[in-house]
């Protein structure tokens, strides 16, 4: 594998593990303040990006290249409300999508077919990790400062449950051994 992939690679380990630990204090907030199902919303998503870190971290052995993890930075601890949450956490899907579309890009470059389509996995998630997420702001949105409405839109979100996705390349299924 081209060492500029690989970088990218390993980078992207760091980017998804940070996702996770945000989306994790997120969720503290957010439960800290009475909002249990918006909590759970986001420690599904935590989880979703662990496993994101996790492909990526089993495609490079895989390739049998080396893994080097990064330092996490520390995410922020409080927001100012549910909507300034889902909001952060939008951008921070936007963000990640970025990162996706730069390493088609290299794969591209390099010729790098195989890397390229496990890309295209993560395209289409980042799809529909933007449009989740964004159906939250919206909803929040309407409700405004409305209590009422966004308690409704907490026990939506606390029926949001976690399962491993199916179609996830380099990802153990359920009995099979990992890489690591």
């Amino acid at each position: 594998m081209d060492p500029k992939m690989l970088k990218e690679l390993n980078q992207q380990i760091q980017e998804e593990t940070y996702s996770s630990y945000i989306y994790l204090a997120m969720a503290a907030d957010l439960e800290s303040n009475g909002f249990k199902g918006m909590a759970t919303w986001m420690q599904v998503q935590a989880r979703e990006e662990k496993i994101h870190a996790d492909i990526f971290l089993n495609y490079i052995l895989e390739r049998g290249e080396r893994v080097e993890l990064a330092a996490i930075q520390k995410p922020p601890s409080s927001w100012e409300n549910p909507l300034t949450v889902f909001k952060t956490a939008y951008e921070h899907e936007v963000y990640i999508s970025g990162r996706i579309d730069h390493m088609v890009k290299i794969a591209r470059e390099l010729n790098d077919n195989a890397t390229y389509n496990l890309l295209q996995w993560f395209v289409e998630e980042q799809v529909e990790e933007e449009a989740n997420v964004g159906e939250a702001v919206q909803q929040l949105e309407i409700v405004g400062e409305d209590g009422r409405g966004k308690l409704m839109i907490d026990r939506e979100m606390g029926a949001r449950i976690f399962s491993v996705p199916t179609s996830a390349p380099y990802y153990p299924k359920p009995g099979q051994a990992t890489g690591v």
